[in-house]
């Protein structure tokens, strides 16, 4: 498997992650299919502000899965926490991609001067919470029934790890 970072030629593989998981998946909260030039956009977006897409890919060059991270908040007071997602091919869970991925976010995270990584859970997916955990992620917080998908409250868990020891920025 090699991880790289995503480029054009990925957006269609992308897109149908992405719609994936808004047609079948609680991972993400939402009910809007994602569109081609949407996506692209959202690539561009993130690499003029060089933040990381990144894919993982078989050695045929198939796209097994993607992650990504941004601003956890817009005010500057945010500007060392970021949030991500990662997002891995139905049937490919639980065979290393969303591990080799997420390793690569929180390295380039770390080496970006970023303080702390946020996820963002549905409270059911004890899955996610697992491999959360797994790579150093806490629980920090839940709140209940601030999300709906598919007919049902969903509760939001929050995970954070502290990615470096570095002092707080200058007042």
């Amino acid at each position: 498997m090699i991880i790289r970072d995503a480029n054009m030629q990925d957006v269609a593989a992308l897109l149908e992650l992405k719609n994936h998981a808004v047609r079948h998946l609680e991972a993400t909260w939402t009910t809007e299919l994602e569109t081609q030039n949407g996506t692209q956009r959202w690539l561009e977006t993130q690499q003029a502000a060089g933040l990381p897409v990144l894919v993982a890919c078989a050695p045929s060059g198939e796209v097994l899965g993607y992650a990504s991270y941004g601003p956890y908040r817009p005010k500057n007071g945010y500007r060392h926490t970021i949030s991500h997602s990662v997002y891995v091919q139905p049937g490919r869970q639980g065979g290393g991609v969303g591990s080799a991925l997420l390793e690569e976010l929180i390295m380039r995270a770390a080496n970006g001067g970023y303080h702390v990584m946020v996820a963002g859970i549905d409270g059911g997916n004890a899955g996610s919470i697992s491999f959360h955990q797994k790579r150093g992620f806490e629980i920090s917080g839940r709140l209940p029934q601030v999300g709906t998908k598919f007919g049902r409250w969903l509760d939001l868990v929050l995970m954070t790890r502290v990615l470096n020891q570095n002092p707080p920025p200058e007042a």
